[in-house]
């Protein structure tokens, strides 16, 4: 297990003891940790167990399911609460009513949602390839794999962690939580609750995020005793403000959160910083890298441990620099290789990608 202040050794053989400080995460022989970015969703439906299953096997250290509640309030993984376009519900008549537009941190959103759907009405539910054409191998397993709550993840994360014989982390994020708890079916204390009744939430290596500010606060004291969690802040694009804060009428945005000063604040009550890729190295106006910015070492000297999202393989979501000629849309595993070690050499010690088979060949 580890404490709030340290990592795990990374790499297909990823311990639980204890590692080093996270002040001392810039000097540590330990490998960045692996962290399969909604399971392995380069090749399989996101959130599915299919996903979750091919991560592990390609040596992910970490898979990560992303909370939203059901009506009768239970915890399921999906990318955000409107389901349209990561499942086949548009294709069940007996849902069509459900259609409806919504405002969800801001914006309006029109689509179904979790919450209006109880756990066995989701379960008629398939997932589908959100990407569809780019992820053609994803898009083939369409139909086949039902939406899944976090218990059956876990559940399923410590059955894997048993016949392979090492610990297999789990970092959940915390889905618009101002916007849940304004409904009535608040995620946080759904999820400290799962923790005190799993025996695998206890002892295995869980990192909790959220792109908000407050829950990630309260969240501090209730999991201080709790040697295997850790907290991370998650950070948007810089002008934006973190919703939860919008909510209530304050002021900040990313951009000052990742200033020394705010990077000071954010280490009073998280363990790691995750910004976008690009805030390590933006790109030039030629779509090529740049100069890095010294984000990861500011981080560091902070007491933070830094990661960051997301990493996937197809041209389009590469830096020019290492794009090939087969198309936007093709996988590039050579230059999407290249490019996460281009971001390795900042000192990371974490990262979130779509392919976690490529993310542990670059830690190699």
């Amino acid at each position: 297990m580890f404490s709030r202040r340290t990592t795990l050794i990374g790499g297909a053989a990823l311990a639980c003891a204890a590692a080093l400080p996270a002040k001392a995460a810039a000097k540590r022989k330990a490998p960045p940790l692996v962290m399969g970015h909604r399971g392995a969703s380069a090749l399989r439906p996101e959130h599915t167990l299919a996903s979750y299953a091919k991560a592990i096997e390609d040596g992910a250290d970490f898979i990560e399911p992303d909370l939203v509640a059901t009506k009768d309030g239970v915890l399921v993984a999906r990318h955000e609460n409107n389901i349209a376009e990561t499942t086949d519900v548009e294709a069940h008549p007996q849902f069509a009513s459900r259609r409806a537009t919504k405002t969800i941190d801001g914006e309006k959103v029109t689509g179904w949602f979790t919450e209006d759907f109880t756990l066995v009405e989701l379960k008629q539910l398939r997932a589908r390839e959100r990407l569809r054409a780019m992820r053609p191998e994803s898009q083939s397993y369409d139909g086949a794999f039902q939406l899944v709550t976090f218990e059956e993840i876990v559940d399923f994360t410590a059955a894997e962690a048993a016949a392979r014989g090492r610990p297999i982390g789990l970092i959940p994020e915390i889905k618009h939580g101002t916007y849940f708890a304004s409904i009535g079916l608040p995620l946080e204390p759904r999820l400290l609750a799962l923790i005190g009744l799993s025996s695998y939430l206890r002892r295995a290596p869980l990192v909790v995020q959220s792109f908000e500010v407050g829950n990630l606060k309260a969240l501090r004291p209730k999991v201080a005793g709790f040697a295997n969690v850790q907290l991370m802040q998650l950070i948007e694009a810089p002008q934006n403000t973190p919703y939860d804060l919008v909510a209530t009428g304050r002021k900040g945005t990313y951009a000052d959160m990742m200033s020394p000063k705010g990077l000071a604040e954010i280490a009073t009550y998280a363990d790691w910083l995750s910004p976008p890729v690009r805030a390590y190295i933006p790109l030039d106006a030629a779509g090529r890298l740049g100069a890095s910015t010294g984000l990861a070492a500011a981080a560091q000297r902070a007491g933070l441990l830094a990661g960051t999202w997301t990493f996937r393989p197809e041209n389009r979501f590469l830096a020019a620099d290492f794009r090939d000629g087969a198309g936007e849309d093709a996988r590039n595993p050579t230059g999407s290789i290249a490019e996460i070690r281009r971001y390795l050499a900042e000192g990371l010690d974490g990262f979130f990608t779509d392919d976690p088979k490529l993310g542990r060949q670059a830690v190699k």
